[in-house]
């Protein structure tokens, strides 16, 4: 573990996202984006099986061993990680995510100032989107914190693995982790609906019975905050509605049509000074975008994001042109 602790302390230093640490090859960390090797020597196979043992219980091995992978969250030489550790032809690898050790605030993490509003809302829906690594749990976390300073609420999160540990504020906030506390989200989310939640977190709407039963809780009062993998914010209701059929569908449609408050889908890019910042395409509810949602209009919704402005909306080509200036 000291190789290990030496690599995270390493890759923090670097301000590196991201490290990798594979049997048989150079130890790399995601540097602004790029990978950089750490040292020119592979790792072998036995230091890497070494690091795996030490940072998985025996379930988890379990786990590893009968599906090839596993997704946990750690500490490391006090640096929060997320880890997918995984088999490969040489033996084991492990990807890592550094997470910031304090949970940023919205400001910080650069919300526009529409966003800033989402902490407020009592129900309704709320998406992120964007690849991997581009910050989706990062924003969540946030808003969950800013909630948790400033009101009196039950926070009930669904999540694969949790990554950021909260601390009770003015909230009650419950943390419960796929595989361990609940055997699928939709399974968790059901009986979540039980529990007198003020605010759900789903850590991914992967399935129709997920995505069915996060629009019921956010139209029956409840504030749900998930996510989505999607390319752009039009593609979020579209990928939403689409995963249904039939009658089905045309209920999805009424229903998301009336509890969707805003989708966020965010791009992490390299600025004029060479950092990485996020830029988001941010979808706001308006009677237009509901009346597009509820007649299955969905093709006119990307026009929307690029004229409304005056309604906080803002497409991924303005934000990318706001960044470059």
């Amino acid at each position: 573990m000291e190789d290990l602790q030496l690599f995270v302390k390493t890759a923090a230093k670097q301000g590196a996202s991201d490290l990798h640490l594979a049997a048989e090859s150079l130890p790399f960390m995601r540097v602004k984006g790029a990978l950089k090797a750490m040292k020119e020597i592979p790792l072998k196979m036995e230091e890497v099986r070494k690091m795996v043992v030490g940072l998985l219980s025996q379930e988890q091995l379990k786990e590893l061993a009968m599906f090839g992978d596993v997704d946990v969250g750690v500490n490391v030489a006090e640096i929060p990680l997320r880890l997918n550790i995984h088999k490969q032809t040489l033996g084991f690898s492990i990807a890592a995510r550094l997470l910031p050790s304090e949970i940023p605030t919205p400001e910080k993490l650069g919300f526009y100032p529409i966003m800033l509003d989402i902490p407020k809302y009592e129900n309704g829906l709320v998406v992120f989107s964007g690849p991997a690594g581009s910050g989706k749990s990062t924003s969540l976390a946030a808003i969950i914190e800013s909630i948790n300073k400033t009101q009196a609420q039950h926070i009930i999160t669904l999540e694969d693995p949790i990554e950021y540990r909260f601390k009770q504020k003015k909230s009650l906030i419950e943390q419960r982790q796929l595989g361990t506390d609940f055997p699928t989200f939709a399974k968790g989310l059901r009986h979540v609906l039980r529990q007198d939640p003020n605010v759900i977190v789903v850590g991914e709407m992967r399935d129709p019975e997920t995505i069915s039963l996060a629009l019921t809780a956010a139209e029956t009062g409840h504030l749900v905050l998930s996510t989505l993998h999607a390319p752009n914010a039009s593609e979020v209701i579209e990928r939403i509605v689409t995963i249904f059929e039939g009658a089905k569908q045309q209920q999805i449609l009424v229903q998301l049509a009336a509890c969707i408050r805003m989708v966020v889908s965010q791009q992490l890019r390299l600025n004029a000074k060479g950092d990485l910042t996020v830029v988001r395409e941010i979808l706001t509810s308006t009677p237009a975008i509901q009346n597009a949602i509820r007649q299955n209009k969905l093709g006119t919704i990307r026009s929307a994001i690029q004229t409304g402005r005056k309604d906080g909306m803002i497409s991924m080509e303005q934000a990318l042109a706001l960044a470059e200036k």
